[in-house]
């Protein structure tokens, strides 16, 4: 399954907000420096879907505030 989401980084607290069930807004404390805050928003991700973290990647995006992620 193919997501959309919407990454805030160097937010004062993380959370993951759905929008729909394939769009969520996800905000993570990492900052965008050294691919923290996407190894982070992976992390958040697979809690969210209980899928292990090895499981999700990312598919378009890895420099962009707007990403699409693979899941299971």
């Amino acid at each position: 399954m193919q997501i959309k989401v919407r990454v805030r980084a160097n937010a004062r607290r993380e959370s993951v907000e759905p929008i729909s069930p394939v769009s969520f807004k996800i905000s993570v404390r990492e900052k965008a420096i050294e691919n923290a805050a996407n190894r982070r928003v992976a992390e958040l991700v697979a809690l969210h879907f209980k899928v292990p973290k090895a499981s999700v990647r990312i598919v378009r995006g890895h420099r962009s505030p707007s990403k699409i992620l693979s899941v299971g």
